[in-house]
């Protein structure tokens, strides 16, 4: 069986693919550029170049000889191995993302094994943004519960910090009068859901003093994101109760480990 010809990308976008590999800030270096080129088969054109436009040209020169995208797609394999950057996930991560953007317009994924995939094509730069989410691909990376997902998709796509957040929390109360029959909210669900002498919902035996601790404390946790998070942004308009990536990423983590206990 013969190795599959992948057709040639686009001009724009592989300026895209172009400015990504080679940008400034976090792409790869003159070095590595001149490593990689030679050794997938594309001749390293105009080494003088800045780092982008060097890329771009020796990629559209080599595409336009071969009338396939196969090398170039094989540059991104080998710059963009996970094991060149272990340790350094988040930039993994961004870099991945960005091209993802970019190459949804063809109908390709690069995932996170270092490999690619087909997926749907994308038509407008909406379709794209949702599609490589940062935010949906970092919580997937930490490995959250599937209830953030479930209760957050909409806000994921767009990266709205601030309503996802909102209805993260909110998944919680809603788990808390699933598996508990109340019907109340809050503290008051919380205090009447986990009450030490009548139970309705345990993290364990209750047996000794430290596991009376353990889910006093899991109570505690519970209403506490429910104060600084549900009850501010229930409250505050968005504009003065900002939460950045990191910040969500955070909450959202403590969110997936309240629904991994409740279970």
């Amino acid at each position: 069986m013969g190795v599959k010809k992948y057709p040639a990308i686009e001009g724009s976008i592989l300026e895209g693919l172009s400015r990504i590999l080679g940008h400034t800030d976090y792409g790869l270096t003159g070095s590595e550029i001149g490593k990689f080129l030679p050794e997938v088969g594309i001749s390293d054109i105009d080494s003088t170049n800045t780092k982008w436009k060097r890329l771009y040209n020796a990629f559209v020169t080599h595409q336009n000889q071969n009338k396939v995208s196969n090398n170039i797609l094989k540059f991104i394999i080998k710059a963009i191995s996970p094991a060149r950057y272990v340790g350094r996930n988040e930039l993994f991560e961004h870099i991945r993302t960005e091209l993802n953007k970019r190459l949804s317009f063809i109908g390709l994924e690069y995932k996170a094994n270092g490999k690619f995939t087909s997926a749907t094509r994308t038509n407008t730069i909406s379709e794209a943004e949702q599609k490589a989410n940062r935010l949906k691909s970092k919580l997937e990376s930490r490995n959250a519960h599937s209830e953030i997902f479930k209760y957050c998709k909409a806000e994921l796509l767009v990266e709205n910090y601030f309503h996802t957040v909102f209805e993260a929390v909110k998944s919680v109360a809603d788990k808390i009068r699933q598996k508990s029959g109340l019907t109340g909210d809050g503290s008051e669900l919380v205090d009447k859901a986990f009450s030490i002498k009548n139970p309705l919902i345990r993290i364990n035996d209750l047996s000794t003093e430290t596991k009376e601790s353990e889910h006093k404390g899991f109570a505690n946790l519970i209403k506490g994101v429910f104060g600084m998070f549900r009850n501010t942004t229930a409250h505050a308009p968005k504009i003065t109760w900002e939460i950045n990536e990191q910040d969500a990423l955070d909450i959202l983590s403590t969110i997936s480990l309240i629904h991994r206990k409740l279970e």
